[in-house]
């Protein structure tokens, strides 16, 4: 199997001298949301331009705001779904797809390498803990804002033995097996997850309403038997799947 590279994330642009830092705040809880606006807005360099409470509000006000580092909570409440504990990183995919230039963070209260690894994959700058104290939280939002990875060596250690070991022995034919039970148009939509496309993209490619996609996705995740739609691009990794 060929190992897959841990996707580059393109450097942010850097705010120009005297122009103040734009930050977008993702959490569900509003007062994490308050005390992450009162820490920053502090900073006299730094400007909150807008917060969201869920992700369809994220991704409807990110792209007008303009910022340059977008924090996302990596759990949103009021999801349901396979991959509804990590709904904030698949905000973060959808708008590193809408915006590459942002630089996304993400901020989660759990130390959770599945989270971590999916993160990564789609697109993010950097991972920390919600346990992070305010200077330190400063300090990784200047870091990803300058184009930097905010992922520690043992941060990066795990991330890369996640990739050479993903499912152990026996796992190859297990997913052969599971990949019988998809129909043709679900192995297309496969493909495309393979190749890192958004829900969005993936109906624009196929001419298929966004809903429609989401329910196909959700039906692979759970016909392959996993619970993340990067595990399912794995698999097209390690198998190379054919086209119907």
């Amino acid at each position: 199997m060929n190992q897959q590279p841990v996707p580059p994330v393109p450097a942010a642009p850097v705010a120009a001298p005297g122009t103040p830092l734009r930050v977008f705040i993702l959490d569900d809880h509003e007062v994490v949301r308050r005390g992450v606006r009162d820490l920053l807005e502090a900073e006299e360099d730094i400007e909150v331009v807008g917060e969201a409470g869920d992700a369809r509000q994220a991704l409807a006000r990110v792209p007008a705001a303009r910022p340059l580092v977008a924090v996302l909570d990596v759990r949103l409440g009021g999801t349901e779904g396979p991959e509804s504990d990590h709904e904030g990183i698949e905000v973060c995919r959808e708008l590193r797809a809408r915006v590459p230039e942002l630089a996304c963070l993400m901020l989660t209260s759990f130390d959770d390498d599945e989270a971590l690894f999916d993160a990564i994959m789609a697109g993010a700058a950097g991972y920390v803990l919600k346990q992070i104290d305010g200077t330190a939280l400063v300090h990784a939002i200047r870091t990803v804002a300058a184009g930097q990875s905010m992922l520690d060596p043992r941060t990066a250690t795990r991330v890369m033995e996640r990739l050479r070991d993903p499912g152990g022995a026996g796992a190859a034919e297990e997913e052969t097996s599971a990949l019988d039970r998809l129909s043709p148009r679900e192995r297309e939509v496969l493909d495309l997850i393979g190749e890192g496309l958004t829900n969005r993209q993936i109906a624009d490619r196929l001419f298929l309403s966004e809903k429609t996609v989401k329910n196909r996705v959700s039906a692979i995740l759970s016909k392959l038997g996993v619970g993340r739609r990067v595990q399912a691009a794995m698999v097209v990794e390690r198998l190379r799947v054919p086209r119907a």
